[in-house]
């Protein structure tokens, strides 16, 4: 496991090394972009209203506080389920050309495959800590699509040290989750057949 520093924009060359159980701390520009916003560009085929080329998004609706000078700060940033813009994702990558996709959980094949096609990472947001998250957001420099509402908006954050994220897609397409769940299985069948030995006079 290393650490990396990454911050936006971002080049192909920072991020071509770091690999699955990497773990990456981001400042700059984050845009929280969720169900809503990955509906908007790739079934309505509609332009993305702040420009996320060689940035990160976060999976994620957060909770925001209007001060009375009319700008905004950020109370709780906690990721959401990632798996459900799996079906998003690879086409999302590829119009807006965006380089870390971050959220929680798992994605599947689909943005395996964005991920080594474009050049891009999917990081995972420790669960439970959104207000701890919100500290790291030193500013919330803007808000696109208000109509979707605070959760479903896009808020486009600068960031400092976000992070850890663990690296579960890396360029190469390689998958944290689905190498796990491989260990885990090898271990299991060991430990099943160890038990059969062990009991095998119960019928």
């Amino acid at each position: 496991m290393r650490e990396f520093h990454l911050t936006t924009p971002i080049k192909d060359k920072d991020i071509k090394n770091i690999r699955i159980g990497d773990i990456v701390y981001l400042s700059g520009t984050m845009v929280t972009a969720r169900d809503e916003a990955h509906r908007r560009v790739v079934e309505e085929k509609l332009e993305l209203p702040v420009d996320i080329k060689n940035k990160a998004i976060l999976h994620a609706g957060p909770i925001v506080k209007t001060l009375d000078n009319g700008e905004h700060q950020m109370i709780a940033v906690g990721p959401t389920t990632s798996i459900r813009m799996e079906m998003f994702e690879e086409e999302f990558v590829h119009k807006t050309g965006v380089k870390l996709i971050i959220g929680k959980g798992s994605m599947g094949i689909k943005t395996a495959r964005a991920c080594k096609e474009y050049g891009a990472l999917q990081l995972v947001y420790p669960a439970g800590n959104a207000v701890y998250a919100a500290k790291h957001v030193e500013k919330i420099t803007d808000e696109k699509w208000p109509d979707l509402g605070m959760p479903e908006a896009l808020w486009v954050c600068k960031v400092k040290d976000f992070g850890p994220l663990v690296v579960t897609i890396d360029t190469t397409g390689a998958n944290f989750f689905d190498a796990k769940k491989r260990e885990f299985n090898k271990r299991k069948e060991v430990i099943i057949k160890r038990i059969n030995e062990q009991v095998r006079f119960i019928k």
